[in-house]
Formats: C-alpha cells, structure tokens, sequence
C-alpha cells in the first residue's frame, strides 16, 4: 500500500498527503504556484474601461484552478483523457450483484498481497487464544464453512483454514484471500445459532467472491490523486485533504462494498440451506449490542452501513433468497433436520436413546452442541 502511494506521489510531484507529516512541503509547493499569479495592471478595451476576459477569480479557489487550466490545458486534457480511459478499460463486473467497478489487481495478486506473512502474524498475534480443531466451536465454524463454499463461486477449492480466537469482548471475524478464516468468541452469542453464525460468514466469504481487498487498492489510486488535487486547489494541509477524500470516497465505497456482501452472503447462506429468514435478526441483536456498548458512529463516517439499514437491506433481498432456499428444496431438509434435533433433545434426557439414533456411534458432537 506504502509503496502505491509513494509511486503515485511521485507521479504527481507532489508531497506526501498521506496521515504523516507532509503537509509543510504540500504548503510549500502551494505557495510556489500562488507566487506565480502574478497581479498585472490590464489594459482598458478600446472604446471603454472594461477590463479583459484574462481577469482571474478573487476568490482564491477559483484562482488557483484558472491558473491550472490556462497554463497547463494541455497536460489537463491528456491526463484526463487517459485517466478516463484507463478507468473505463479495467472496469469489471461483480459476481452475483452486477455491480461495475474499477479494479486492476488480479485475485492472483490479491492474494500475494496479502501474504502468507500476514497470515502468519494474525496467528502469533493471538496465539494461545485460538482453540483447538477438536473444540465444539472450531468444528462448528468449519461445519458452516464447508456448507457455504459450494455457493462461493469458484473459491471452494484452495487451502481453507478455520480459526476460532476466545475473545468474549471482541465481536468480530474476518477471511482472509487464499481462505484463512477467523471468528471471534464474542459474535457467536450475537449470532445466537447456526444460522446466524451462517449468516456472519456468508458476509465474510462474500468479500473474497467479489474480491474487495483488489477494488480497494485500486482505488488508492484515485483517492490520493483526489486528495492532492483538494489540497492543492483549496490550500489545505494534505492530511485535511485526504480526510476529505476519505469522506467523499473511501467510506462510501466501503459501504457499498459491506451492503454487497451482505446481499451476496444471504443468497449463500439461503443455497446451502441455512434459513435466511434469520439473518435480519443477526443485525437488530447487533444494534441493540451496540446500543449497550455506547452506540455506533454515525452512518456517513464509517465504513460499515448503520445494523438497521443492514437489517432493512435484507428483508428487501428477501424474496430472492427465499427462491434459492425452495430451489434448493431446503425447506424439506430443514423440517427433517428440526424433527431429528427435537427427537435428539429427548434422547439426550433418556439413557440409551441417542444410541439408537445414531446407529451405535458415540454423540460426543451432540453433547458438545454449543448453542
């Protein structure tokens, strides 16, 4: 990421505008360009007092862009013309949703991005707090990950991991490229059974389909070109200006990208027979946790849509995930499955039973059930 910055830094000529300090040389080359409008005395239009068209803007933003446009036109429209064309080449279209997007990072080198390093780091980072394979959580994690990846659009092959992390406070969980999945302790309360865990990792599997970590690095490239540009033609530090990039185009792509997952997420869960029906209830337990915790920040400063609007999103996406669901003919295996779990509830109470139901083989798993 550092490196695509500083390349694009010095495509440009400018200083760094990243969260660092860079804002005085910013200022300096600012300075330099005001130097420049040089204040000359025009001379009348025959037959009046009438100052010349050449008149710049007193209002100093305006200035600073008819400068630029009359003394570097040009470089303006080749530079435009050629960044336009370049966008509209590597547009792409998202699996599932259609959406049209800019990327230019293959899932090959998405994946080399995020390396096996960083893989390597988030398991020393918490190591000692990950349970093992054979823990009832672990094993249901990896349950709902096997059922979910025939849905996931060609990323069902591939080394895929699964690491549950004991942390009660942290309501989390994420998928890394190349498949290394972690989940958190603390979401699986708010997720409260097997179908809103379904609907949690639906979520983060959904951003390796539509590859986001790819869209969001190529996006650096026009949020620090937009971040100089605001810099230099308003007269602010680059870390204000980058803030404003942020605002305007990072976040509310980061929203996009969240809504997207959850819509694709819930067609995946709804194809491998998890009811999604479910998953809208996940987001309101989250408001409320939230609520408990504080409350959220507001819609337009997070990278997150608000757990409502989530909640909403899904019961208008509704209708076509319960199509998948009755596709799938999985109304009739989850009456089945509900009708075995209550007749296992009651084998549990009487000795013997649960022998009989599972043919002599030990229920170890259904005694660890964790919910």
């Amino acid at each position: 990421m550092n490196s695509l910055r500083n390349s694009l830094q010095g495509l440009f000529r400018f200083a760094p505008v990243a969260r660092t300090a860079g804002s005085k040389a910013t200022t300096r080359h600012i300075s330099h360009i005001q130097r420049r409008f040089v204040s000359y005395q025009r001379f009348p239009e025959r037959g009046g007092s009438r100052p010349n068209s050449g008149q710049y803007s007193n209002f100093a933003p305006f200035a600073r862009v008819q400068y630029i446009w009359r003394n570097y036109k040009t470089i303006v429209i080749v530079t435009g013309a050629g960044g336009g064309t370049f966008y509209v080449v590597n547009l792409e279209e998202v699996p599932v949703t259609g959406r049209r997007r800019f990327n230019i990072v293959s899932p090959e080198n998405e994946k080399a991005l995020v390396s096996d390093s960083a893989y390597q780091q988030t398991l020393q980072e918490f190591r000692g707090r990950i349970l093992p394979k054979e823990h009832p959580y672990t094993q249901l994690v990896a349950r709902i990950v096997t059922r979910l990846l025939p849905s996931a659009h060609g990323l069902d092959g591939g080394d895929w991991q699964v690491h549950v992390i004991d942390d009660p406070n942290n309501v989390n969980a994420f998928v890394m490229p190349g498949g290394k999945v972690f989940v958190f302790t603390g979401i699986i309360p708010i997720a409260q059974d097997e179908n809103g865990l379904a609907a949690v990792l639906g979520h983060e599997i959904a951003h390796n389909v539509c590859h986001h970590v790819g869209e969001r690095l190529s996006r650096q490239v026009f949020t620090i070109a937009a971040a100089l540009l605001i810099s230099s033609v308003f007269d602010i530090s680059g870390q204000i200006g980058n803030s404003i990039a942020d605002l305007t185009l990072t976040l509310p792509n980061g929203r996009t990208q969240e809504s997207e997952a959850d819509h694709i997420g819930l067609l995946m869960m709804a194809e491998a027979c998890y009811d999604p029906r479910r998953a809208p209830g996940l987001w309101k337990r989250m408001g409320e946790f939230e609520k408990r915790k504080g409350g959220a920040p507001p819609q337009f400063l997070s990278t997150h849509p608000s757990s409502g609007t989530r909640g909403e999103a899904m019961e208008k996406w509704m209708p076509q995930a319960m199509e998948k669901y009755n596709e799938s003919e999985c109304s009739i295996t989850a009456r089945g499955f509900n009708e075995f779990r209550k007749i296992a509830d009651v084998g549990r109470r009487m000795p013997g039973t649960m022998s009989v139901l599972t043919g002599g083989r030990a229920s170890r798993e259904d005694e660890d059930w964790p919910f």
